[in-house]
């Protein structure tokens, strides 16, 4: 095999191949390693590679559907033991995972061949990829222009072709937000569906679920029948569908009642390309015989994200404290990036009432979403309400984290401490507001590459569904990225080669 036709290649073709002795699982990885050498010092995809670990593991590397087909793991939370895991963090530069986390052991267990762990943002705290650690990741689209975050590594890698899929994160958008970047499939499952552990059963009150980057449904679909699991030791548990999500893409729904927003939910300005990627798949809905109707859903979307930068502060503060016990010393706001250090700072001063009131918010949300869901099998909304920014533009620079720390100094209360933190992230949510309302109500969700504006960059929709029903999402998707509405990979001019 060339590298040219292992760039056109799903997971599920790669899979095949080697079961048809078209290639090798050493010829794979050999491809994926040539590509990774040309195009990571242009993308900044990894942050740590392993190409003679991977070479001698291949003979173990002969069972499971994705026998043999290479990818990459999340620098966060995705541990593989011996390798480097630094969740972005220069504190935890040179940390080595003490074991495989339950993830990693199902993705193992297909048979794949890690390549390596992606770039992330500190603590996965930001929709663009740039740690000061490790640099910005870039978009292969164009490489002036982030891939987003904080699964932004893995989007590069997978976007580029090093690799045909990667495991990402979903915190808030961490992977529809990417996708939407990148033109990538992008599905977050229902929360409880993919746990992490062991020891890693509550990740983010249940915000932030585990899954991966795809450029096909199908490989999305395989992934999820290999790692929807019930873990006794997890904190959140979601029944096991009890069909193979394979078999969704094989039956097609009609007559669908779908319900629509263009308005961001936290009323910043949506661009027209995400008016235009919507409105064309409006009228691809209704073309294909389904009932859409434009609705709010009746939620406060700026009170539930300041809800959710409350538990981000709350987080940050419980992880400052551990690093602060393993170190044995107090940290600083040297020690962190600024966004890590605000949250820790804000969240030193929430109370547990407090907490707990915004925890309650989310429940409130996810009755509203579920009422919603009595009479409408989908809610659609554009996937980012831009397309992806410039590197750079959403970090701070020194004045700016000089002003920040300023106005801090001056807070005096807790209320002011959290519109510091709303304030900001307020120019990058305004990139991505869409998307964390489903992490908060545990909903799956999928992103979906239909257009690439007039610049030369993709931008997504997103599919919102009923807690347990990703089956429908992976079956509406599946006639989408059948038609001509799907934009995919077409126009990436590192795939075009």
């Amino acid at each position: 095999m060339d590298l040219p036709t292992y760039l056109t290649l799903d997971a599920t073709a790669m899979a095949e191949g080697i079961a048809k002795k078209e290639t090798t699982a050493a010829e794979l990885l050999a491809l994926s390693f040539e590509r990774l050498k040309e195009l990571n010092p242009k993308v900044n995809a990894f942050t740590s590679t392993r190409q003679e670990a991977a070479m001698r593991e291949l003979d173990a590397n002969k069972a499971g559907p994705f026998a043999g087909v290479p990818m990459a793991l999340k620098n966060i939370s995705q541990s593989f033991e011996g390798e480097p895991l630094t969740a972005g963090s220069k504190l935890l530069e040179g940390s080595v995972a003490k074991h495989d986390s339950h993830f990693v052991s199902k993705l193992k267990s297909s048979g794949v061949s890690v390549v390596g762990h992606t770039n992330t943002p500190e603590f996965g705290l930001k929709n663009i990829s740039e740690p000061e650690l490790y640099g910005a990741s870039r978009n292969p689209w164009n490489p002036e222009f982030s891939p987003g975050g904080s699964s932004g590594g893995a989007a590069a890698a997978v976007a580029s072709g090093i690799v045909p899929f990667a495991g990402a994160s979903d915190g808030g958008g961490s992977i529809r937000i990417p996708a939407s970047f990148t033109g990538l499939f992008g599905l977050k499952p229902t929360r409880g569906r993919t746990p992490v552990g062991p020891g890693a059963g509550r990740q983010w009150q249940g915000a932030s679920i585990d899954f991966a980057l795809t450029r096909t449904v199908r490989d999305s679909a395989t992934l999820l029948d290999i790692l929807q699991t019930v873990q006794p030791e997890a904190a959140f548990q979601a029944p096991l569908f009890p069909g193979k999500y394979t078999d969704a893409l094989k039956v097609p729904e009609t007559g669908l009642k779908i319900a629509f927003t263009l308005e961001s939910p936290v009323g910043t300005p949506v661009s027209e390309d995400a008016k235009r990627a919507l409105q064309k798949t409006v009228c691809w809905l209704i073309d294909a015989g389904h009932e859409v109707e434009e609705v709010h859903n009746g939620i406060d979307g700026v009170r539930l994200m300041q809800d959710y930068y409350l538990m981000n502060s709350g987080e940050m503060a419980l992880l400052t404290r551990t690093l602060e016990n393993a170190m044995g010393r107090p940290m600083t706001a040297y020690d962190m990036e600024i966004e890590s250090w605000l949250l820790s700072e804000a969240g030193r001063n929430v109370s547990a009432a407090d907490y707990s009131a915004s925890l309650a918010s989310w429940d409130a949300a996810a009755a509203k979403m579920a009422s919603l869901h009595r009479t409408y099998d989908f809610y659609l909304t554009p996937a980012t309400a831009f397309t992806a920014p410039k590197i750079g533009e959403l970090t701070h620079s020194a004045e700016s984290k000089g002003a920040l720390l300023e106005q801090w100094a001056k807070a005096g209360t807790m209320q002011r401490q959290q519109d510091i933190i709303y304030e900001m992230f307020l120019p990058s949510l305004t990139y991505t507001p869409y998307t964390q309302l489903a992490n908060l109500t545990g909903q799956p969700a999928v992103s979906l590459p239909v257009h690439v504006s007039d610049a030369g960059l993709p931008i997504g929709v997103q599919f919102m569904a009923q807690k347990g029903e990703e089956h429908r999402l992976l079956g509406l998707a599946t006639a989408i990225e059948a038609s001509d509405l799907w934009a995919g990979q077409k126009g990436n001019p590192v795939l075009s080669r």
